[in-house]
């Protein structure tokens, strides 16, 4: 597989203090979280996970600027997938700060300034993140799919630190999300975040833009309840990570190695972010916001994949629509006043053919599949990507 550039080389953490940096992260998301209305925020016994995106500068590395944030802890069944791609199928907190970040791509890229973080990569047109720059994500909760099964006591003397570490599975197998009753398709965000390391957070249609984009760190916030005798954020995930991205070196040609990014270990975030309150199991708020510096403020209703409010007689209207659904996505692509996407332009396609033309990223995501660790991966159907994108 030939790629127009290498990946970057691993640049180094904002600091050399990783409790300095994981303080910084966690303060600026859940500051930014603060700031915004109380509108699809838990209530009572409700708690929910947050996760952001958030952008580090070499003038000043331990002041993260956030990009993009989101909650939520619910996702669409099976059979609740939306063929027209008007619905959000899945609303966990690091999917949807993801997709509110690409729109935020969108946003800025469409302008007439682009922001100073990007610059042109000198090939063939497409932008690249600049140099000293770099981004972030943070997380309340550890990512599902890490501890699938929480070890009891008397197990955790057993666990082979090369097979599962204090909980953590090897990463021999991709899980989906759980759901209740109706199957889900969605894989665990622990599962996307590997996806990222290997093939960019940009997703397809930005790799048509865009070089690949990848983390240099990821932050999760401690349990209240304190983690199991002997687990560590910093060194076991990460050593879970490394030891499915390792397994892709005999795959992956030299100069595309998959991006390894650095985990850090955040203070207890606020209550409403806690899974257990003693006694008394919480209530999972059914929410999800969704909010980027372009302006982006969404509210999501998880079990229903649109914005909040939506009745049940105006549940097609393109109104009720997240402006992060796929169709709002891919229109937002099409629109793009950029070389490289004008010839899109031209003809009606289809949301998959214009994914499917992004010939790096696919040649990545194919290599990826072939690794045993992703073979499980279940594509979700045809169908579901079949729709028209139109400008």
């Amino acid at each position: 597989m030939n790629r127009s550039t290498s990946p970057p080389t691993p640049t180094p953490t904002p600091t050399r203090d990783g409790v300095q940096w994981a303080s910084a992260a966690s303060s600026a998301a859940l500051r930014r979280y603060s700031s915004l209305p109380k509108k699809g925020k838990p209530q009572g016994r409700e708690s929910t996970v947050l996760a952001a995106f958030l952008l580090s500068s070499p003038q000043d590395p331990l002041g993260p600027e956030v990009l993009s944030l989101a909650t939520g802890t619910k996702c669409l069944g099976a059979s609740r997938l939306a063929p027209r791609g008007d619905l959000v199928h899945d609303a966990h907190a690091e999917v949807v700060a993801r997709r509110a970040l690409l729109r935020l791509l969108y946003a800025e890229i469409g302008a007439d300034c682009p922001p100073s973080w990007l610059v042109p990569s000198g090939s063939g047109g497409r932008w690249r993140l600049r140099d000293g720059y770099q981004l972030h994500l943070y997380v309340t909760l550890l990512p599902c799919g890490v501890m699938p099964v929480p070890p009891s006591p008397s197990e955790v003397p057993r666990l082979q630190p090369d097979i599962v570490v204090n909980g953590c599975g090897d990463g021999g197998f991709v899980q989906r999300k759980p759901g209740r009753g109706d199957t889900t398709l969605s894989m665990s965000c622990f599962d996307k975040i590997t996806r990222w390391c290997v093939v960019g957070i940009q997703g397809a249609l930005l790799s048509h833009i865009l070089e690949p984009l990848y983390l240099s760190t990821v932050t999760v916030g401690q349990s209240p309840d304190g983690a199991p005798e002997g687990f560590c954020i910093e060194s076991n995930v990460e050593k879970v990570l490394c030891a499915r991205l390792s397994s892709l070196s005999r795959i992956f040609p030299a100069s595309s190695k998959p991006n390894k990014p650095l985990f850090f270990e955040a203070p207890i975030p606020p209550k409403e972010f806690h899974q257990t309150l003693g006694d008394i199991p919480p209530l999972t708020c059914g929410y999800s916001i969704c909010w980027n510096k372009s302006g982006l403020h969404e509210v999501i209703l998880g079990t229903t994949g649109r914005k909040q409010g939506t009745s049940s007689k105006a549940a097609c209207l393109p109104s009720t629509e997240s402006m992060l659904c796929k169709i709002r996505l891919a229109e937002a692509f099409i629109s793009l006043e950029h070389p490289l996407v004008t010839k899109f332009q031209h003809e009606e396609l289809s949301y998959r053919a214009i994914k499917d033309m992004a010939c790096e990223y696919q040649q990545m995501l194919e290599l990826l599949r072939e690794a045993p660790f992703f073979s499980r991966w279940r594509s979700k159907p045809a169908s579901l990507d079949s729709f028209k994108v139109q400008r």
